[in-house]
């Protein structure tokens, strides 16, 4: 349970990312743009600050992933699914990275 409080405020982040950044999309490109540069920048930063402060944890990405299944039915549609398995494997190149960061400090 502390392994979650932990990753609680950096997946509070990205599920605001997730859920809010949307809203702002008015066409297929601005939905693209959010996609494709908003959203993974978001899942980056947070994914790289909670690996650096917490080390590598393998749900962070299963959790990430988790969080976005339910966008792809409320904003997108069927071809969304990929980006499932980007975010996870943004959120795990973040976490790794920054865990790396803490080895080196180390």
């Amino acid at each position: 349970m502390d392994k979650l409080k932990q990753m609680l405020p950096y997946l509070i982040v990205t599920a605001i990312a997730f859920y809010l950044l949307p809203l702002l999309g008015r066409d297929t490109g601005s939905f693209m743009l959010i996609l494709l540069i908003a959203v993974p920048l978001i899942c980056f930063t947070a994914a790289l600050l909670h690996g650096a402060r917490s080390g590598f944890k393998l749900f962070y990405p299963l959790i990430v992933a988790s969080l976005f299944i339910p966008t792809i039915f409320i904003y997108y549609n069927s071809t969304a699914w990929i980006y499932t398995v980007i975010y996870a494997a943004i959120a795990l190149v973040g976490t790794t990275i920054g865990s790396s960061i803490i080895q080196q400090n180390k």
